[in-house]
């Protein structure tokens, strides 16, 4: 009889635990993080120019940022909470030939676009022109 009290006592403590469990905030305390969902559109142009077209929903903020090789942040905008859109276009003209990163983040999700610019010399054609 004892030993049918113990098995029972145990099996509710253990039914009990497990379904504390389930129910219990993994983050205590802390105010839960939304993210707001966005779409991103970029461009180029023939001109040296970078076009940067983001919508997104309300909710979050989303930041928009073009970091150097070295992690050196060139550009930095922040869409507020209550906006949904922004275009923009950055000229890259003044920049050095390297690669470049556009990081787009609500702070949970990260999209990020490899910008490579590099200068292509002309080649000079000599041709002798000869009339006979």
């Amino acid at each position: 009889m004892k030993t049918l009290v113990k098995t029972f006592a145990l099996a509710l403590s253990l039914g009990l635990v497990s379904t504390v469990a389930t129910f219990a905030e993994t983050n205590p305390g802390t105010k839960a993080t939304q993210a707001a969902t966005f779409k991103t559109g970029i461009y180029t142009t023939v001109s040296g120019k970078l076009n940067v077209a983001l919508d997104k929903e309300k909710g979050g903020p989303v930041d928009i940022r073009l970091k150097s090789a070295d992690g050196r942040v060139l550009y930095n905008y922040r869409l507020g909470k209550k906006e949904e859109s922004y275009r923009t276009q950055l000229n890259l003209n003044d920049l050095e030939d390297g690669v470049y990163q556009l990081e787009v983040t609500n702070g949970v999700e990260t999209t990020t676009q490899t910008v490579k610019l590099s200068t292509h010399k002309p080649s000079i054609v000599n041709r002798v022109v000869a009339v006979q």
